[in-house]
């Protein structure tokens, strides 16, 4: 693994020993009855994955982006859902410590390095999707508060995370709308409730919520580094880190798909002759596998340009474009490569086939990861590739 540190690569073979060994007995039974894994959760916080963007000052046990990558590629190889439990965590991390005040990182980072305060951002709304700029959550200033108004949807962990990044207008009158948006830092209380846990295709076991405030009160010192107004570019910066994640998690999907379509092609027999041996069967394993591999350095190099402070949001869109797309299709080739058994519940592929389309929808839908590509090949030109 190349550019990780000896205790980078420790790390992520105990990540690989705890899935094998603790993940996967017990995946099945918690997926198919929809139950939070609270035993998973309190292993990973003692392994320190919920530290792993923050840094040892604050508590935390700071790792690189390829190493991030590495984990969770691992964590969702076990089951997607452990890494969605800690992906939203770990921008919110990201994001007080590359924009927080001194107060506010000494505050929140060191109960979220052990894990003890969990985290996640609220951003979509449930008529505005992926256009952020048009949502309608207000912060209203009134006595030095925040009287915040309105509701956000498909927030993941809302109901265990501690801390919650809202993103929303402080100014509604802004020219242009995301002038006026900012980051609250908001917590639960009275005013905010957690309506209803949605209903899923995958994902189980980890909830995402609906989120309503009525009047909730938050104190002016709640404002991400303490200036209105910078929300919007501030969120995006964070979805850096969210996009690369999300293609990390597909890398984990997919790579689980193809072992188990290796692993059954080898032992499954027809005509006399294990079914790999077809070339209809050996094609689409190596077409799996060869999409697995330029996913996987596709994400590696937007993981490397984030680590040398480079910009790439480019780069990011690409890599989670292009690995969840190619996760969602060696899903489907794995059940296929599975035949009629690969329909059945008994076997994991049909997870990861309900599990792969998160990543193609999540985090900013594919389509408007090519908006991000096609924008910055423009204004940066052929040669930035």
């Amino acid at each position: 693994m190349a550019s990780l540190t000896e205790e980078e690569e420790l790390l992520i073979k105990t990540v690989r020993r705890f899935v094998d060994r603790d993940v996967k007995p017990v995946v099945t039974e918690l997926e198919h009855a929809n139950t939070y894994p609270d035993k998973l959760i309190e292993q990973m916080k003692r392994i320190g994955i919920y530290g792993l963007a923050i840094p040892e000052q604050y508590g935390g046990a700071e790792v690189s982006m390829p190493c991030y990558v590495h984990v969770t590629e691992e964590l969702a190889r076990g089951w997607m859902s452990l890494a969605g439990a800690m992906g939203g965590h770990t921008v919110v991390a990201k994001l007080l410590l590359d924009f927080g005040t001194e107060e506010q990182k000494q505050t929140y980072l060191p109960p979220m390095a052990t894990g003890e305060l969990r985290a996640t951002m609220a951003l979509t709304e449930p008529g505005g999707g992926s256009d952020l700029q048009a949502m309608t959550t207000t912060a209203s200033l009134l006595d030095d508060n925040y009287v915040i108004n309105g509701a956000k949807t498909w927030i993941s962990n809302a109901r265990r995370a501690g801390l919650i990044a809202l993103l929303c207008k402080t100014d509604p009158q802004a020219k242009p709308p995301h002038t006026g948006m900012s980051i609250l830092l908001v917590q639960h209380g009275p005013g905010l409730e957690v309506s209803r846990d949605l209903p899923k295709l995958g994902y189980k076991g980890v909830e995402s919520c609906e989120l309503r405030f009525a009047d909730y009160r938050a104190s002016t010192d709640a404002v991400l580094g303490g200036a209105t107004g910078k929300g919007f570019s501030q969120m995006m910066k964070g979805l850096e880190t969210g996009r690369i994640q999300v293609a990390a998690r597909a890398l984990g999907v997919g790579r689980a798909a193809l072992e188990d379509a290796l692993a059954y092609a080898q032992v499954r027999e027809s005509f006399d002759k294990p079914i790999w041996k077809h070339q209809a069967v050996g094609n689409m394993l190596a077409d799996m596998a060869t999409k697995l591999a330029a996913a996987r350095q596709l994400t590696l190099l937007a993981a490397e340009r984030f680590n040398s402070n480079q910009r790439c949001d480019m780069e990011a869109g690409m890599a989670k474009l292009f690995a969840s797309e190619a996760a969602m299709q060696i899903a489907l080739d794995a059940v296929r490569v599975h035949g009629g058994y690969g329909y059945s519940t008994e076997y994991p592929v049909e997870r990861y086939f309900r599990d792969a389309p998160l990543m193609i929808v999540g985090e900013g839908t594919n389509e408007i990861q090519r908006n991000v590509i096609a924008t910055q090949l423009i204004e940066r030109g052929v040669d930035a590739i």
